[in-house]
């Protein structure tokens, strides 16, 4: 049983949309898979290629993992925890998601199950690796126990998983990664918007020094209660009638300003804003595209639109760059 989910970009709106303003996201042509299959005896056994984690796992001690994770959970609530210190290590995230939906669905396990995930998303560069990874397990897991689809249940234990790594997520990654295309996300809720036909290329400037977790918590801190949500706004809806109308120089001027929000908030590393600098010099537009970094000098994923790849000024800053489509479909089965 094989199933894989998208990773996403969130055009505009990030951090913004956790404080119920929206985000324009989209599904990309990058995905996680997970492939289950027969176990021994009636242990779970998780494989994480890309992390080069295995470990297997009885119900009682995924039971017990599930205790813990879900009080250190409330530690951080309270302040007893930082967001990082929630989970031991990686995969407990994909052990959680899995006894919680095994519970929440009240599945019957007798026979043991393997199940490994490998992905093409890059991780901690704000492309919904997680999220992604977590709804491909998920939806492997429910077709191999034969249950019906539902995506307001998948959506729900995925986000009860991601609420670990992220601390306040907003579900953005969540939906985009289940539901595919691209959509306007607010509070929950989602109108869909047509994926975006031009030109977009992906510049990676590196894994971040902080957590998307820990810049959430920085932002919040800091800019919980002010207007510049008001300027978030008003730019992610600007961009959606860009996006909507395929006009390349709305859609570059909503990209600039969105990008100078974002440094105002303290997200954009110094190196990373000299190189949006000489993007826009070349008459392109560029900004980040997850929570960016509040430590170190890079921010993960940089979204350019320009009418030609800045092939020169990447291998200057030594940063990859790549072209990058839509996905129109979401978590599946394959």
């Amino acid at each position: 049983m094989r199933a894989i989910a998208p990773g996403k970009l969130i055009l505009s709106g990030e951090h913004a949309v956790v404080y119920g303003r929206p985000a324009l996201a989209m599904a990309i042509d990058r995905c996680a898979q997970s492939v289950i299959s027969l176990g021994a005896d009636d242990l779970v056994s998780f494989n994480l290629v890309d992390l080069k984690e295995a470990d297997s796992f009885t119900l009682r001690a995924l039971g017990d993992l599930k205790t813990r994770v879900q009080r250190n959970y409330q530690m951080f609530l309270t302040g007893e925890l930082g967001i990082r210190d929630v989970l031991h290590k990686p995969i407990e995230l994909f052990e959680y998601a899995f006894i919680i939906l095994l519970d929440g669905l009240h599945l019957k396990f007798s026979d043991g199950v393997n199940i490994q995930t490998q992905s093409n998303i890059p991780i901690g560069c704000g492309m919904g690796s997680s999220a992604a990874t977590i709804l491909s397990l998920l939806r492997g897991i429910g077709h191999y126990f034969r249950v019906e689809f539902r995506p307001d249940w998948f959506l729900k234990y995925s986000l009860e998983a991601e609420k670990l790594q992220h601390g306040f997520p907003s579900g953005v990654d969540s939906f985009i990664s289940l539901n595919g295309g691209c959509a306007l996300f607010q509070n929950g809720s989602a109108t869909s918007v047509p994926l975006p036909r031009l030109a977009m290329y992906l510049v990676n400037t590196g894994t971040p020094a902080a957590t998307t977790g820990e810049c959430v918590v920085d932002v919040k801190t800091k800019f919980e209660r002010d207007l510049i949500w008001n300027d978030f706004e008003a730019v992610t809806l600007a961009l959606e009638k860009a996006v909507r109308e395929n006009k390349l120089e709305d859609v570059q001027q909503a990209i600039r300003e969105n990008h100078r929000l974002l440094t105002r908030i303290g997200v954009v590393p110094a190196r990373v804003q000299q190189f949006v600098g000489e993007i826009e010099a070349q008459g392109g537009a560029a900004k980040i595209c997850g929570a960016g970094s509040v430590l170190g000098e890079t921010a993960g994923m940089v979204l350019v639109m320009a009418e030609q790849a800045p092939t020169d000024l990447c291998k200057r800053y030594g940063y990859e760059l790549t072209t990058v489509r839509g996905d129109p479909l979401g978590a599946r089965i394959v």
